[in-house]
């Protein structure tokens, strides 16, 4: 009692002033909650706070990449990072001042932050040597911090340069028809030959096991989280060219030692954090593009995109903003099987036939008859085809991979080096080929009324669509409209909308007797019933077979058996459900110049008991990568449609 009475007496003031001064400063001290009291330097660190909002850092381009800020709407921004351990301010996701700040704050303290639980120096390396460049700052005045688990992973890559890896799509692996893209980090110690042991940098959905048919939806839904991850890429090569038959481009970029360093460093800083995944937006190529732009925030690769993003489109822009230097085409099983069997005699196709289907073939005197470098060619064919099908097999495998034993001591017997023979993929360099949507004006008749025609498609090829850069004798359409003006009518109406529309002609061979399929989903006009433009909704699906052949530059003929369902007023009642079949052929006449003729007969036993017939033919004449001419007929239940147009890919 004594001593507050001599505290608050006439001298009280005078004595507990300085007490009452520290302690307000020291309040002042106390950092912001959540964070430790710092290690390092108070007030060196709000001298970096206030020289960081006085250049606005947080306004700049390579700030807005790292934390992957998108404009909104409204006009704010928003990061495409779903991950709350991504950020270190509370509003860090919609706020890049704060989260500055925030960071900054982090860089004076040792508390683990994230998922990777690690100090802020160690967790965000980019923001960390980013800031310390833009800012100047004196990192021995903030905590001594090695980063040692950052380093080891850093130094395992011993990078040089970065290529982009592009495996194309495979029409009978749906879930590959778009094709994929991810990186390789190219050692200093590698030659063209050794890459394969590189380490590759991938972004995917995290999925279920049993995820199935579910998949598709919760893909478009952004259902799923994609995380980024580092493979080698002989395990990449494995799945994509040997299991799923795709062959694979490489594209090395043009990126200095600095950009490559940068690169690696964002990296690091997502290894554990997620994007809600988009299957037709926020998908393996776009945060692929979002990694180069960490690497140069100069290129504006991303605004390429704001509503969906195809792989293929990604590598295209890659080229057009100058990044793409040497690029190298990896053929798949497939391809290699398929290539090497087209150059073989009559004789020693037999052969590899007979030899694969049974190895005993071997003793006999007609093989030993061959030349022995053919008779090597012949079984480091059989080899390759017996691996294609035991890669991924699992017990399945079992019968494969030992015809493939006896193979390979059959060929070590034959002393001549292996053939050199060398093998173009099938699909030509994906990023010359034309743009994935297209616009097409064009006019026609139908049952002589003349009409003009306006039509788009979102993506991406159909069959007599210019086929450099894309899966031969493959198709794919989704979100595709066909708007006309009737002249008679004087007013414009939906001649026919598709959401998707896939067809696969697999040609058989004495190898491969991959069966042809087809769906299609959409909505058409018919002639029926007196209606003479009436709406009808269509679902189709067939299988069949195709064979290839050579009597003009190159043609297959295919059939299918096929179903359809189709709902329309102009139907007694309202639906009908059949079947039928179709024959039909698809010819290269000359490089520019496609034809395509079919004829179709369907039969409808439920609902609106009913027939038709239907013919097409159409051609396509190519003018440049991106332009193409067009003519097409359409015959179906008395009613015929003619319809010239030009069409602009982008």
């Amino acid at each position: 009692m004594g001593f507050w009475l001599q505290l608050l007496g006439p001298h009280g003031f005078l004595r507990i002033f300085p007490i009452a001064f520290l302690l307000v400063f020291l309040s002042g001290l106390v950092p912001p909650q959540g964070i430790s009291s710092p290690l390092g330097d108070q007030f060196y660190l709000n001298a970096l706070l206030d020289r960081a909002a006085t250049l606005r850092l947080a306004e700049e381009r390579e700030w807005q990449v790292l934390l992957h800020y998108r404009r909104t709407w409204l006009g704010g921004v928003e990061s495409m990072q779903d991950d709350p351990g991504f950020f270190l301010a509370p509003q860090g996701k919609t706020n890049p001042q704060a989260e500055l700040a925030a960071t900054l704050t982090h860089f004076f303290v040792d508390d683990v932050v994230g998922r990777s639980k690690q100090p802020a120096q160690c967790a965000f390396v980019a923001r960390y040597h980013w800031l310390k460049e833009r800012l100047q700052f004196d990192d021995t005045r903030l905590p001594p911090l090695p980063c040692e688990r950052f380093r080891q992973w850093f130094d395992e890559f011993n990078a040089d340069a970065i290529s982009l890896i592009f495996p194309t799509g495979f029409m009978n692996n749906p879930s590959s028809m778009f094709g994929h893209t991810f990186l390789r980090v190219d050692g200093k110690d590698q030659t063209p030959q050794t890459r394969i042991l590189a380490y590759t940098i991938n972004y995917a959905a995290q999925l279920p096991p049993d995820a199935g048919i579910e998949y598709a939806f919760k893909g478009l839904a952004g259902a799923y989280p994609g995380y980024f991850s580092t493979i080698p890429y002989y395990l990449k090569v494995q799945e994509y060219r040997d299991i799923d038959n795709r062959d694979i481009w490489e594209y090395r970029l043009k990126l200095t030692e600095r950009q490559v360093t940068r690169l690696l460093m964002h990296t690091w800083e997502l290894g554990n954090a997620y994007f809600d995944y988009y299957f037709f937006g926020e998908n393996c190529a776009y945060h692929i593009l979002s990694l180069i732009e960490a690497a140069e925030p100069s290129v504006h690769l991303l605004d390429s995109f704001p509503a969906y993003t195809i792989p293929v489109d990604t590598v295209r822009r890659l080229r057009e903003s100058g990044l793409v230097g040497e690029v190298i085409s990896r053929p798949s099983r497939s391809t290699l099987v398929r290539r090497k069997r087209a150059s073989m005699t009559g004789d020693e196709r037999g052969w590899l036939d007979r030899l694969i289907r049974n190895p005993a073939g071997l003793q006999e005197d007609g093989f030993h008859a061959l030349q022995l470098d053919r008779q090597a060619f012949v079984l480091e064919t059989a080899s390759d085809y017996l691996l294609q099908h035991s890669a991924g097999a699992g017990e399945d495998g079992a019968p494969y991979r030992e015809k493939n034993r006896t193979i390979l001591r059959a060929r070590s017997e034959l002393k001549v080096t292996p053939s050199d023979l060398p093998i173009e993929p099938y699909v030509k360099q994906p990023d010359l080929g034309h743009g994935t949507s297209r616009l097409g004006i064009g006019a026609g008749w139908r049952n002589q009324r003349a009409f003009e025609e306006a039509s788009f498609r979102g993506a991406y090829q159909d069959l007599l669509d210019p086929e450099p850069g894309y899966t031969p004798d493959a198709q794919i359409e989704l979100v595709s409209v066909g708007v006309r003006h009737y002249h008679d009518q004087s007013q414009a109406r939906v001649e026919r909308f598709g959401l998707i529309n896939i067809t696969s002609l697999a040609p058989i061979d004495g190898l491969s007797q991959v069966p042809s399929w087809k769906v299609n989903v959409g909505m058409n006009t018919i002639r029926h019933n007196g209606c003479q433009l009436c709406s009808n909704g269509v679902a189709s699906g067939g299988i069949g077979a195709t064979v290839e052949s050579s009597v003009f530059k190159r043609e297959v003929y295919f059939a299918f058996a096929e179903a359809e369902a189709n709902y329309s007023r102009a139907y007694d009642e309202r639906h009908r459900v059949g079947g039928g079949g179709t024959i039909g052929m698809l010819s290269d006449v000359t490089d520019r110049w496609k034809l395509m003729l079919s004829g179709t007969y369907l039969r409808y036993a439920l609902g609106d008991k009913s027939e038709d017939l239907r013919w097409f033919a159409g051609s396509r004449y190519t003018l440049s990568q991106d332009w193409a001419l067009r003519v097409e007929y359409n015959h179906r239940d008395r009613d015929n449609d003619v319809v010239f147009s030009i069409q602009a890919f982008f």
